[in-house]
């Protein structure tokens, strides 16, 4: 069994998107459906939580200090002194938010997806700081985990009702060239987010799939980490080496959800990942 710890013990509804700030020396995470952002120093045991007026999908260190949000209604920023504005305002009935990441020039790679999770009814946008919008893919279902590879010449991609990790060429700025990468087979869980680790190697959380997973540039599944909850979300490298992974879970949908559901969980020294660029705006 995974040697797995409970970093944080909480009822999170929809916990997702592990962050690590380095430049705070946090972990940043989000509760979509509760509409909390929470930070966590593994050091000193510090820990906060903000209150969004919208549900949040994910919540980015920037590079000035503050916070940007993949929020329902789009992307807005938080700076550092807690003042809130939108960035991109882009309202859709019936949709919002979801997983977001940084690519390494600074931009923000945004999800969004419907709340009946309709085939189509979600995009991938690009936002650069100054606020411009980009949609980069449309007719997706549910906008998952993305990541670069280690050089940044590689993107990867979930769309988690495909089954499919997918991988595109990155010219720093496009993708093209999209492909499977690996695909979830049948009765493991739907792919949800992912993280890249400083070997090229790319570990997704298994939603319905009570594990994370690791799989090799070259598309081998190397490594199977299980966990006690049957709904893990997303997973990060945290910690002052980037050696810890931390798992956020959920508990939403659950006829009798696991006591961890909803809390954040971390394996010690299961890897080494890459530090996360922090958002231009």
């Amino acid at each position: 069994m995974t040697a797995y710890e409970v970093a944080v013990r909480a009822r999170a509804e929809l916990g997702e998107g592990p962050t690590w700030d380095a430049a705070a020396g946090r972990l940043i995470w989000v509760d979509i459906l509760s509409c909390r952002v929470h930070t966590y120093d593994p050091v000193s045991g510090r820990r906060t939580v903000r209150t969004t007026e919208q549900h949040v999908g994910a919540a980015k260190p920037r590079a000035g200090g503050g916070l940007v949000l993949n929020l329902r209604d789009g992307v807005g920023l938080v700076d550092p002194d807690g003042t809130f504005r939108m960035l991109h305002h882009d309202p859709v009935p019936g949709r919002r938010g979801n997983d977001a990441a940084v690519a390494p020039d600074g931009s923000l790679w945004a999800g969004t997806m419907r709340y009946d999770e309709a085939p189509g009814g979600g995009t991938l946008v690009r936002l650069t700081g100054d606020g411009t919008a980009e949609v980069v893919l449309s007719g997706v279902a549910v906008s998952n985990g993305t990541g670069w590879s280690p050089d940044g010449r590689l993107m990867y991609y979930v769309d988690s009702p495909t089954r499919r990790i997918d991988v595109f060429d990155f010219d720093g700025e496009r993708i093209t060239g999209r492909r499977p990468l690996a695909r979830i087979e049948e009765g493991a869980g739907f792919p949800d987010g992912l993280t890249v680790d400083a070997d090229g190697c790319v570990w997704v959380a298994l939603w319905d799939g009570a594990a994370v997973r690791r799989y090799t540039p070259d598309g081998t599944l190397d490594r199977v980490l299980p966990l006690p909850v049957r709904r893990p979300t997303a997973c990060a490298f945290g910690g002052p080496g980037l050696t810890d992974l931390y798992i956020t879970t959920a508990r939403t949908g659950l006829r009798a959800p696991h006591p961890l559901s909803g809390s954040l969980l971390v394996v010690r020294d299961a890897g080494r990942g890459l530090p996360s660029p922090a958002f231009a705006g």
